[in-house]
């Protein structure tokens, strides 16, 4: 869980700023837009296959442009 600490004399913009920054480092946002709407678990392989396969596919384009040059 996210906590910050307001420090003296510290605007409420800057600390709701190292909030904002903490939540998105720990991935809760991530987490909860994932928990929105249910999905299949068939959808979930689906969409994790899928992500398998682009970074496949970038990692082979990454080391064809290195043994190009």
């Amino acid at each position: 869980m996210a906590t910050v600490i307001v420090k003296p004399g510290e605007s409420i913009d800057a600390a709701l700023r190292r909030f904002k920054k903490q939540t998105m480092e720990s991935g809760i946002l991530k987490e909860a837009r994932a928990h929105e709407h249910y999905e299949k678990p068939s959808d979930r392989r689906r969409r994790e296959a899928a992500a398998r396969m682009r970074k496949i596919q970038k990692a082979r384009r990454q080391q064809e442009l290195r043994e190009g040059r």
